[in-house]
């Protein structure tokens, strides 16, 4: 995980490097001629916190194994998640952001160990204007991901019949095609660099199976999902000269 964070760090601050270097080499009349349709290119981190919810606890750990009624009522079926991604663009006609990112977000569960891990990707496309050192900006990332679900119990479950302790611990994984619609604003600080502060309504869609590696269904909306809320730096030329 680490190894693919610092590769997406690399990525993010590429920009800035080749800007600074295009400044030194770059004729004026080049720039000029570039500004028509290319205006700048950007990159950079972003941490994000949210409130992911599903209307049952079932949904939540997708596990039809958890045990009796009474116990998974008392189950959580919503919480707060916390992880960080880079996103990577360039920029049209002073108006148009296009380009991917990637985010990983966990949310803890039962302070057991629980919790469902989110990993997602895809291309993102946004329009956005100017006022003054203020971008505001909206837009939609497309793409899929996968969606990690761990459950350890608080406490063993003990059978009747044979008096046999069991755990009942369990861990699914599940692919999703994603649509991401979200808004935000940019905030220059300096001539490379700004602030982004975005939020956005994750909507997955895949099974509702429960099964290990189940095949993706593209007409079932899975849970939980919910706001995020997130904030970075992206570094890069901005906007037109």
């Amino acid at each position: 995980m680490m190894r693919k964070q610092f590769i997406i760090l690399v990525l993010a601050l590429l920009p800035l490097c080749l800007t600074v270097q295009g400044q030194e080499t770059d004729a004026p009349k080049e720039k000029k001629s570039s500004g028509k349709i290319f205006t700048g290119f950007s990159g950079g981190m972003l941490l994000h916190g949210g409130y992911l919810f599903a209307k049952d606890p079932k949904q939540v750990f997708s596990n039809t194994g958890l045990g009796n009624p009474e116990y998974v009522k008392n189950l959580p079926n919503d919480g707060f998640c916390m992880g960080l991604g880079g996103t990577l663009r360039v920029h049209l006609i002073n108006h148009i952001h296009l380009g991917a990112e990637g985010h990983v977000s966990t949310m803890p569960l039962m302070k057991t160990g629980s919790n469902v891990r989110t990993g997602w990707g895809g291309a993102m496309c946004d329009f956005y204007t100017s006022w003054g050192k203020v971008r505001p900006l909206i837009g939609l990332t497309v793409g899929g991901g996968t969606m990690k679900r761990l459950f350890v119990p608080d406490a063993p479950v003990v059978t009747s019949d044979d008096n046999e302790t069991n755990y009942n611990a369990s861990y699914t994984k599940n692919p999703f095609f994603l649509l991401d619609p979200y808004i935000g604003m940019e905030i220059d600080l300096t001539s490379h660099m700004a602030l982004i502060i975005r939020f956005d309504y994750m909507l997955p869609f895949g099974t509702s199976k429960n099964q290990l590696t189940p095949n993706v269904d593209w007409n079932s909306f899975m849970t939980p999902s919910g706001p995020r809320l997130y904030v970075g730096l992206m570094f890069g030329k901005m906007k037109k000269d």
